[in-house]
C-alpha cells in the first residue's frame, strides 16, 4: 500500500467543472516549439539541474502556455515561457522545502532579485536567477509599454513576497487562517502574473475604469482563486506523501479550522472550485456579450487562463 493510501488520498474525488469550462481547449501550434526553446534556455541560464524534472517542467510549461495564450505569437509564447519556467524553477529551488531549512537564505535571494526588479546592476558574481530575470526584464521591457511593465514587475515582486511568506508558514500550515491563505493564494500560484502577461503579449490595454469595475475585479477573483484551489487539490497527494505532513494547502487550512476530516475537507475545497467557476464563467459571458473591446479581450484571455489551469490538473507533474 503507498504512502497516499495509508493518507486516505487514493480516491479524493476533484471538482466538476465540465459546466463552466468544457474541454477540449484551444492549443497553439506552436507548443512543441515553445517546450524546445524552454530547454535551450535552460542551457544558457541553468536554473535547475538537467533531470527528469527538468523536462517535465518544461513540457508542462511549453504545453500550458500554448493553452494560456492560443492565439499570440511564436516568439511572445517563448518569452511568456521563459518567465514562469523562471518563477516555477526558483520556488522549487529556493522556496517550500530548502526554505523552510534556511529562511534567510530566501530572504537574500529575494533582495538579490529585487534590486534586478529595481532595475539595479547585476553583480558579475550573480547566479542564474538574477542574470536570467534581467535577461527577461530587457526582453519584456522592449515588447511593452511602461504602464504594463511596472504591472508586470509589481506582480513579480509580490510573488517573491509570496515565496517567502509561503516558506514562513510551512512548518506549522495550521496556524494560518482559510481567508489570509485565500488572499495570498494567488501570488503563490503566479496567476496575477499571468494575467498582467495577458495585456502585453495580446496587445490590450485595459483603461482605469474597466480595470476597476465591479465585474472585472469578480472575474480575475474568481480565476485567481480557482486557479489557486484547484492546484491545492490536484497537488495535495504529492505534497502530502513527500513531505509526509498535512501541506499549506486549503483543504489543510479547512480541516484545521472548521474541525473537517480530510475527505470532506476536499469535498468543501472543490465545491468552492466549483463556485468560482461559475462566477468566472458567468462574467467573461456577460463582457463578452457586446461588441468586441478591450473589455471583451481582456475576458478571453482569463477565459483561456482558466483552461489552462484546468488542464495542468492532469499533467503528470502532480502524479
Amino acid at each position: 500500500m503507498s504512502r497516499a493510501d495509508r493518507m486516505g488520498l487514493s480516491d479524493l474525488l476533484m471538482p466538476d467543472l465540465a459546466s463552466s469550462f468544457p474541454g477540449p481547449f484551444p492549443t497553439s501550434p506552436h507548443a512543441d516549439h515553445v517546450e524546445q526553446q524552454a530547454l535551450r534556455w535552460l542551457g544558457e541560464f541553468p536554473l535547475l539541474a538537467p533531470s527528469d524534472a527538468l523536462r517535465t517542467l518544461c513540457n508542462i510549461t511549453g504545453q500550458g502556455v500554448a493553452r494560456t495564450f492560443p492565439t499570440v505569437g511564436q516568439d511572445s509564447l517563448v518569452l511568456c515561457a521563459h518567465l514562469f519556467l523562471w518563477l516555477t524553477a526558483f520556488d522549487d529551488v529556493h522556496g517550500e522545502a530548502a526554505a523552510a531549512r534556511d529562511p534567510a537564505l530566501l530572504v537574500d535571494h529575494v533582495g538579490e532579485l529585487t534590486l534586478v526588479l529595481a532595475d539595479g546592476d547585476v553583480p558579475a558574481a550573480a547566479g542564474p536567477f538574477a542574470t536570467g530575470l534581467q535577461d527577461l526584464l530587457a526582453r519584456f521591457r522592449a515588447v511593452s509599454t511602461p504602464a504594463q511593465y511596472l504591472r508586470l514587475a509589481g506582480h513579480l515582486r509580490d510573488n517573491l513576497f509570496g515565496i517567502v511568506w509561503e516558506a514562513h508558514h510551512l512548518v506549522a500550515p495550521e496556524q494560518v487562517t482559510v481567508r489570509e491563505y485565500c488572499a495570498m493564494r494567488p501570488y503563490t500560484v503566479f496567476v496575477r502574473t499571468i494575467m498582467a502577461t495577458a495585456e502585453i503579449v495580446l496587445g490590450y490595454e485595459l483603461s482605469d475604469e474597466h480595470r476597476s469595475s465591479a465585474k472585472v475585479r469578480q472575474l480575475e477573483a474568481a480565476v485567481a482563486n480557482l486557479a489557486g484551489w484547484i492546484n491545492d487539490l490536484v497537488s495535495y497527494r504529492r505534497e502530502a506523501a513527500r513531505m509526509g505532513v498535512n501541506p499549506l494547502s486549503l483543504p489543510t487550512l479547512l480541516m484545521a479550522e472548521h474541525g473537517l476530516d480530510l475527505r470532506k475537507a476536499v469535498q468543501v475545497a472543490s465545491r468552492m472550485c466549483e463556485e468560482q467557476a461559475a462566477i468566472a464563467r458567468l462574467r467573461i459571458n456577460e463582457l463578452t456579450s457586446g461588441p468586441t473591446s478591450a473589455l471583451a479581450v481582456h475576458a478571453r484571455a482569463m477565459e483561456n487562463i482558466a483552461h489552462s489551469y484546468v488542464w495542468h490538473t492532469g499533467h503528470a507533474r502532480y502524479r
